[in-house]
């Protein structure tokens, strides 16, 4: 459920019009509900309430500072893979004791703040990982936290891209290889094994793939048990799929339920990291039509946002639903919509079947929330969007939209660009 919905024929987040909010701040924009982020949110987590459970919301789906305050507010922990998502959410409130910090490439500096920081594990995705944050530990006095990052090589029928859990994939350590990742870290005294870690994707529609991990990892706890290795929490990761178009994903409490079921006398903490689920319905890119355009093969809706402000349609072939601002009886057409980047990839959507929009009328790209501004970019110079949060009938402008000057700061030229030419 989310709270964009049309009102006498003209598209509301909770109780303002759209529009009110484009003739204030301009186009291109993001907008979130605060109603439907606080909700999913709920949602989710009380999925897991019979359980020792932890949420730590996955920070690379959408980290603005205020869409973090707000599940830091709530009490959710937090999914970070940067030194930058560290400072982000510690700034914003969330508990050091509650992030992981995942991702297979983590600098010394960023080991060392995290650290420093005293966070909850580190999910760690190579031996040579393992042995670096032993020596950080061992050169800063203190023990690090870790969970291996396992690969259970399972399918999880989403993009190639977003599928992590496969032998070809970067991510983790094969099963195997893992046992003996554990047995290394043992021995390192610097190390605190408190937990073992699976992440096998993102947009998973089905709960297959969930089942066929988590049955892998139990067999490998129980067996690292048995080795005298006390594996105390286990981290399913996230990867729970929403609605972009006609999928059907498992509800959460659906989801939880076989999770919490199959769980049942393992005495274990079970840590989730939902990103996409919570967020992705909760914003939408506002955009307004610039030209119509029409050629013998397709017709084409030019619009104001392009694939730098939404890179998901041109990186991944994504899905995402086309509404116009103020609806009203009009005939359908199909064209692409796309954007001003010099790029034949640059497009919101192709050979869409979609309302006949006109010149200066305001689209919305649904389903924005999640994997929008975080990969957002300057290229060719553009600026990066605004970012707006609704709470019932206000509007807060949580990111000013960027001006030019923005996208020169912190430039230098050198001096032998300024110096004055000498002449041999």
């Amino acid at each position: 459920m989310h709270h964009f919905k049309y009102k006498e024929n003209e598209l509301h987040c909770e109780d303002v019009p759209v529009c009110k909010i484009a003739e204030e701040v301009g186009t291109p924009f993001y907008l979130y509900s605060h109603a439907t982020l606080a909700r999913h949110y709920h949602v989710f987590s009380n999925a897991f309430k019979e359980m020792d459970s932890l949420v730590c919301y996955s920070a690379k789906a959408n980290s603005s500072y205020a869409v973090l305050k707000l599940f830091a507010d709530l009490g959710s922990g937090l999914d970070i893979v940067s030194g930058g998502e560290l400072f982000r959410g510690l700034k914003a409130g969330f508990k050091p004791e509650k992030i992981v910090y995942s991702g297979v490439g983590k600098r010394i500096d960023e080991i060392d703040y995290a650290l420093e920081s005293g966070i909850l594990a580190f999910n760690v995705e190579s031996l040579e990982e393992l042995e670096v944050i032993n020596s950080r530990a061992a050169a800063m006095n203190k023990i690090a936290p870790v969970a291996i990052r396992v690969n259970p090589n399972v399918d999880p029928k989403t993009h190639p891209y977003i599928s992590t859990g496969l032998k070809k994939n970067k991510f983790g350590i094969e099963a195997d290889a893992a046992i003996e990742a554990y047995i290394i870290a043992q021995d390192l005294v610097n190390l605190d094994i408190t937990g073992i870690d699976c992440h096998i994707g993102s947009q998973i529609i089905q709960a297959q793939p969930f089942e066929d991990a988590l049955e892998s990892l139990k067999d490998m706890i129980l067996e690292l048990r048995g080795m005298g290795i006390n594996i105390r929490h286990l981290d399913m990761g996230g990867g729970l799929g929403i609605i972009y178009n006609e999928e059907t994903p498992p509800l959460p409490d659906e989801y939880a339920a076989g999770i919490i079921s199959s769980l049942k006398g393992m005495n274990l903490k079970l840590i989730l990291e939902p990103g996409r689920v919570i967020v992705g319905n909760a914003g939408i890119l506002v955009s307004k039509v610039l030209y119509r355009k029409s050629g013998e093969i397709k017709d084409f809706v030019i619009a104001d946002a392009g694939m730098n402000d939404l890179a998901r349609p041109s990186m991944y072939g994504a899905y995402h639903g086309v509404q116009p601002v103020v609806s009203s009886d009009r005939r359908t057409i199909v064209a692409d919509i796309v954007g001003p980047i010099c790029e034949s990839g640059d497009f919101l959507a192709t050979d869409r079947k979609m309302p006949d929009v006109k010149q200066g009328e305001l689209i919305a790209l649904m389903s924005a929330g999640a994997y929008g501004y975080t990969m957002a970019s300057n290229y060719c110079s553009r600026l990066k969007p605004a970012e707006i949060m609704v709470k019932g009938n206000q509007f807060h402008v949580i990111r000013k939209r960027q001006s030019y000057d923005d996208l020169v700061a912190g430039e230098s030229i050198p001096s032998f660009l300024t110096d004055p030419p000498r002449h041999l």
